[in-house]
């Protein structure tokens, strides 16, 4: 990429939501989406006026159908990728604390994963980066 092309940036939320057994939550992205079947951490864009603390317990809501309280998560660290026309920011927390139980409510496949098997399910570029922090954290 040439240094004077622009692209958009783009800001997502991510959670790696932890269970009791240390392990972290991985959504697989639906057919249909771009980047169809790699696994993520769950999370979503940032509406305007919204903060990434707001957005992020509104995904949780959302897509796994669960209730986050915002002292219940920790920002952890952050992705910066260069896409092919946009730029992905992206902060990542990191949440051990929510009720309900995760369910894919928009259909999309959920597996728990311990953090030194997450290298081993197909991410979307800028996910893999974060995974040493969690490897550390965890």
């Amino acid at each position: 990429m040439s240094k004077n092309v622009s692209h958009p940036i783009l800001l997502v939320t991510a959670c790696a939501l932890v269970d009791a057994d240390g392990r972290v939550l991985l959504t697989q992205r639906p057919e249909g989406k771009s980047l169809a079947g790699l696994w993520e951490f769950p999370g979503g864009k940032v509406d305007p006026g919204e903060t990434p603390e707001e957005s992020l317990i509104r995904e949780l809501h959302e897509e796994l159908g669960i209730t986050v309280k915002p002292d219940c998560l920790a920002p952890l660290t952050f992705a910066s990728h260069t896409y092919e026309t946009f730029h992905l920011l992206m902060p990542l927390f990191i949440c051990r604390r929510y009720e309900g139980i995760p369910l894919g409510v928009e259909g999309q496949v959920l597996k728990w994963v311990k953090p030194k098997e997450m290298r081993d399910y197909p991410m979307p570029p800028a996910d893999i980066p974060l995974i040493p922090f969690l490897i550390d954290l965890l």
